[in-house]
């Protein structure tokens, strides 16, 4: 049986041989299984093999906590009767010991489901290399919830130092997208919760971050808790709640801005030439002398007492 290559992204793609492999054992039902697959003995990094399930021990950075116990029973019993499809992969620690670097669902369901042996593509990485494996797997293939997805991709960055650009690269997605998850991690906890519980959306959570202040948010929060409300009703909700603030931020802007206008025009009349300050968001700007002449460029040189 061939697999075909999957979606992964550039990093992962990177870090795993996803060559088609050939493993006659592979999708037999656990009755099929040849006794002599149980032996460690042959067993060498970069191949698939029959790995007993009691040499296996689970990934300390497995992304996902939680699996859903009807589900994990329906993969048991589809296991039992169709045998492993999708080999998991796991990263050799000693000559008879294996830690799961991506695939624990499965390896689950094959316990549950009274497996002895699982089918395993067998990979060398050290931990950095084992956790951007583990999570950009779970990312690409698992079904996590918005909340999961965010604390996977803010341990990519915060773990494997990565960027927010070279994340997005990792996972196949734009910045855009990796920020408006790692904002859902600057919600209050209840809120957080809800989303993980599958009772608010992330379309919600995104109206609610429309308001910094925690309060209201939870006051938004349980407001569309209790009255059902859409997406489009908890954004009508946001912007009929912070009109004071948006008007308060114009303000400061205006008073900003004639404050430059009042020191461009100081700076003018005190060197005789257009003087202008050009700001940018980040704080950060240039300030603009102009000159018209060499005779008023030189003037200019004096007058800033340029050596």
């Amino acid at each position: 049986m061939s697999i075909k290559k999957s979606g992964l992204g550039k990093g992962l793609s990177a870090l795993l041989d996803t060559t088609p492999y050939n493993d006659p054992t592979i999708g037999l039902p656990k009755n099929n299984v040849p006794a002599e697959a149980l032996s460690s003995d042959k067993v060498i990094a970069g191949m698939v093999a029959q790995i007993l399930l009691s040499q296996i021990e689970a990934n300390p950075f497995q992304p996902r906590t939680e699996f859903d116990e009807k589900a994990l029973k329906e993969l048991s019993e589809s296991i039992e009767k169709q045998g492993i499809i999708q080999p998991i992969t796991v990263r050799k620690m000693s000559h008879d010991r294996y830690q799961i670097i991506s695939g624990e669902r499965r390896f689950k369901a094959s316990k549950l489901a009274g497996l002895e042996t699982i089918p395993a593509y067998i990979r060398t990485a050290n931990d950095q290399s084992m956790l951007e494996m583990a999570l950009v797997e779970n990312i690409q293939r698992e079904n996590l919830n918005a909340l999961e997805i965010a604390i996977s991709y803010q341990r990519l960055i915060e773990e494997c130092s990565l960027t927010q650009e070279q994340l997005g690269e990792r996972v196949g997605k734009d910045r855009s997208t990796v920020t408006n998850y790692l904002r859902l991690l600057k919600l209050p906890p209840q809120i957080q919760f809800a989303i993980r519980d599958g009772r608010l959306t992330m379309g919600h959570a995104r109206a609610i971050l429309g308001v910094d202040d925690v309060g209201m948010q939870i006051r938004i929060f349980q407001d569309i808790l209790e009255n059902d409300l859409s997406v489009r009703k908890a954004e009508d909700l946001v912007r009929t709640a912070s009109p004071k603030k948006a008007t308060e931020k114009a303000v400061k802007k205006q008073a900003y801005a004639a404050d430059i206008r009042n020191i461009e025009e100081r700076l003018s009349r005190r060197y005789e030439t257009k003087v202008e300050i050009r700001n940018k968001e980040n704080g950060s700007g240039q300030l603009v002398f102009s000159y018209f002449s060499t005779d008023d460029l030189n003037r200019l040189i004096e007058l800033l007492d340029f050596d």
